[in-house]
């Protein structure tokens, strides 16, 4: 696994800018969402990494470990992943602006942090892999920021293809 460290500091400092690279037209190789969406989607599901809206789960008791063991492993989620917490056809952009979105995204960063900065025995409840603390929350977050990401045409050598 890529070292924790790693990932934090990947979510503290690149992932903003790589975003910041894509233009607002930048068309999806897979799925509906476009990229100011994609932002939003992504700054909702920091906030729930940190337990804001707190979740429930909704994996059933006898799929978490599989889930667990997918969420440790560097496998990457699969293009048109389904989320039941998604509407087939994504909902219109809340926010004004790519970059207000990106805004929020960088404001539910700071903020993911902080909760866990603050609690460092935080777990919050993801509904799909369970409770989670730091170290699985980052590697979820590291690893859907990369699949959207790569949703753009970005590769984790810094391409945008």
């Amino acid at each position: 696994m890529i070292q924790l460290a790693k990932k934090a500091r990947f979510l503290k400092q690149e992932y903003i800018p790589l975003l910041q690279r894509l233009s607002a037209d930048t068309a999806p190789q897979w799925g509906k969402m476009n990229v100011q969406q994609m932002v939003e989607h992504m700054a909702e599901y920091v906030a729930m990494a940190y337990g804001n809206p707190p979740q429930e789960l909704l994996t059933p008791e006898d799929r978490l470990e599989k889930m667990q063991e997918f969420l440790k492993s560097e496998k990457d989620f699969k293009p048109n992943t389904p989320n039941a917490l998604m509407p087939d056809d994504p909902a219109p952009a809340r926010l004004s602006s790519m970059r207000a979105a990106i805004d929020l995204l960088k404001e539910e960063l700071e903020h993911f942090f902080t909760a866990f900065d603050t609690e460092k025995k935080k777990y919050v409840m993801n509904p799909f892999f369970g409770e989670l603390d730091y170290g699985m929350s980052i590697q979820l977050l590291y690893k859907h920021a990369w699949h959207h990401l790569r949703q753009f045409g970005m590769e984790k050598d810094g391409r945008h293809v």
